[in-house]
This record gives C-alpha cells, sequence and structure tokens, in this order.
C-alpha cells in the first residue's frame, strides 16, 4: 500500500525511513547510492528524496507536502535546484560533457531551495572519462549539493566512486505487495497477479506494465518469435537477427523478454519451487521444460545474459544477433 509517511512509495520502506532520518537530523550524506535491478523504482526514490530535501510546505519532518510548487517542479524534473544526468537512452554511453556540465550547476549555490541536487541514472553507463569527472565532483562537492546516483549494481562503479556514497541496495518486492499495490490503483485482480509476475517484484516496471498496452503486446509478440524461431531454419534466423539488430533499443527489450522466459525454463527443469515470471506461459514453459535438461536451458540464459553484456560493449549487434539465434536448441 501507498502511504504519505512512504513517500507514497510502494515498498523500500526502510529505504525511505533512512533517507527521512537523514532530512530530519540534518545528518545529509553529500552522496548516495541507490542500486538495484532496472524497473524497481530508483529513479522515484530519488525523486522523492529531492522533494523531502527541499519542500517548502513538508506535511511532518522529512515527509514532502507533493502538492507545493518545488515538489511539483522537482517531481517533473523541471526545477531549478535539480539536476538529471543520464545516458541518452538505455544502454547508452553516459559521456564526460555530461558531467563537467552538471559540475558546473553544482557550484552554484540553490537558487530558490536549501539544496541543489544532481542525480545521475544509471550510471554503470558512464565511460571511464565521465566516471573519473565525477570521482572528482564528489570530492569537491559543496556543502548544499547532494548527488544521487543510481544503477544496477554497486560492483559496475569504480570502487573510488561507491566508497564515497552512501548506498542503498534495493531488492525486488515481494509479489503479493506488488499486486496489491497496483490493485489500489484499479487494476483487477487477475490482471494485477500477471503484471506483478512479469514485474518480477519491481514496481517502477509494473506501473510502466500498466500504463503502457503496447509493452505487454511487443512482450506477446516477442515470445511468439521464440517459439516460432526455436524450430526454424538457418535462413530464417538470419533474416530475423537482421531486422532485429536494426535497432538496438528493440533488441535489448526482445532479449530481456526472452531472458525472462527462459529463466523459467530453467527453473521449471531445475525442478525449482520459485513462482513463474511469466505465468500466462505456464503450459508451454513446462512443454519446453520436459523436452531439456538443465544444462542446455542454463547455458541459453548464459547467452542471453552474455548478449547484453556484449551490447553494452558495443559489439556488432547483427553479429550478436546471429550468433544467439543459432544457438538457440533446436526444437
Amino acid at each position: 500500500m501507498t502511504n504519505i509517511n512512504n513517500w507514497n512509495l510502494t515498498g523500500h520502506e526502510w529505504a525511505v525511513d533512512m533517507l527521512k532520518k537523514h532530512v530530519v537530523n540534518g545528518t545529509t550524506r553529500h552522496a548516495y547510492l541507490l542500486s538495484g535491478p532496472p524497473g524497481l523504482g530508483r529513479r522515484t526514490l530519488a525523486l522523492r528524496f529531492a522533494q523531502a530535501l527541499n519542500c517548502t510546505t513538508p506535511v511532518s519532518a522529512g515527509i514532502p507536502c507533493g502538492q507545493c510548487r518545488d515538489c511539483k517542479q522537482i517531481e517533473a524534473a523541471a526545477h531549478p535546484d535539480l539536476t538529471v544526468i543520464q545516458a541518452d537512452a538505455e544502454g547508452g554511453t553516459l559521456k564526460v560533457d555530461q558531467i563537467r556540465e552538471a559540475r558546473k550547476s553544482l557550484t552554484l549555490k540553490p537558487y530558490m531551495s536549501k539544496f541543489r541536487v544532481a542525480i545521475f541514472l544509471r550510471f554503470q553507463e558512464a565511460n571511464d572519462n565521465a566516471a573519473n569527472a565525477l570521482l572528482k565532483t564528489l570530492e569537491e562537492a559543496p556543502s548544499y549539493a547532494v548527488l544521487i546516483l543510481t544503477a544496477d549494481n554497486p560492483e559496475q562503479l569504480l570502487p573510488t566512486i561507491v566508497s564515497r556514497c552512501e548506498v542503498l541496495r534495493l531488492r525486488p518486492l515481494a509479489l503479493e505487495e506488488v499486486q496489491r499495490g497496483l490493485e489500489t490503483r484499479g487494476l483487477e485482480t487477475g490482471r494485477a497477479k500477471l503484471i506483478a509476475h512479469i514485474s518480477g517484484g519491481r514496481f517502477g516496471y509494473a506501473l510502466r506494465l500498466t500504463e503502457n498496452d503496447a509493452l505487454l503486446d511487443k512482450r506477446e509478440e516477442r515470445l511468439n518469435d521464440l517459439l516460432t524461431l526455436l524450430p526454424a531454419t538457418r535462413v530464417e534466423k538470419f533474416k530475423y537477427a537482421d531486422q532485429l539488430s536494426k535497432d538496438k533499443e528493440a533488441m535489448r527489450q526482445a532479449i530481456l523478454f526472452w531472458l525472462s522466459y527462459w529463466r523459467d525454463v530453467m527453473l521449471r527443469t531445475a525442478q525449482a519451487d520459485t513462482p513463474l515470471v511469466n505465468i500466462d506461459r505456464n503450459m508451454e514453459i513446462e512443454d519446453m521444460a520436459g523436452q531439456l535438461d538443465l544444462s542446455i536451458a542454463r547455458k541459453v540464459v548464459s547467452d542471453l545474459e552474455d548478449t547484453l553484456i556484449k551490447m553494452d560493449r558495443n559489439v556488432n549487434a547483427r553479429m550478436l544477433a546471429e550468433v544467439l539465434l543459432l544457438d538457440l536448441p533446436h526444437l
């Protein structure tokens, strides 16, 4: 359930409590790192923290009103004392010029608030020059500046950056908690349950799925494609790889859908009790698991994860797609 004491967030109560105490006690650190898988609500938590720091009419100590001009501007990421820095697209590169630009704004005193806040989203996408530039910024940050980084996990960042941040490792929520959160927003039970499972406990991703029917349609399409590709000929696979690799963002999304599906197949092959993510595909997942042994399912999962890593390193997308599809088990 969302509530005002938890900054109207679903879950992550311990993180909200900790950040709230920093605001109330005046012990705010100059840098924070919010880590955890994408779609967990890292960006929303960062914005709520910025609101708590700069709200002019808090409901009570550490609890932003969400209604004053400052809160509304921060929510829209359009506040004069807030800078949000990220790569142009997910899986892109955060560049040194973007860090330098943010650094310039951080040297200025706050225009209308107590703190000047900079949020660096998906910082694992920073190139080496950008990471080193941020390190310098962290070392020289003025007292009124608060830097908030988000990343999938701290191990992706320079240890020297992580050591200068207060690290909050966010975890996926229980599926029941996500389902309840969706139901309070008016979703009917069956749909809320399906989306909770597909989200894997990531409430931010669950909300994106509820707000964007096209995303669920695209998932359906890509999973159908996967089933078509398993018995396909080499020529058909090459043709699909060519199409897929033309849009890197769409390719990344397809691989994420396939990875979620194959993890389910692997779990069923291993006869694990873990609930499936793709519960609407239960029958075919069970059927596929019955045709494979665990080592094959595990290899497909590993190949998909490896493809995502290589995409982040800008390895040729068409070659990656071809190798991935040709290595799929022939069913």
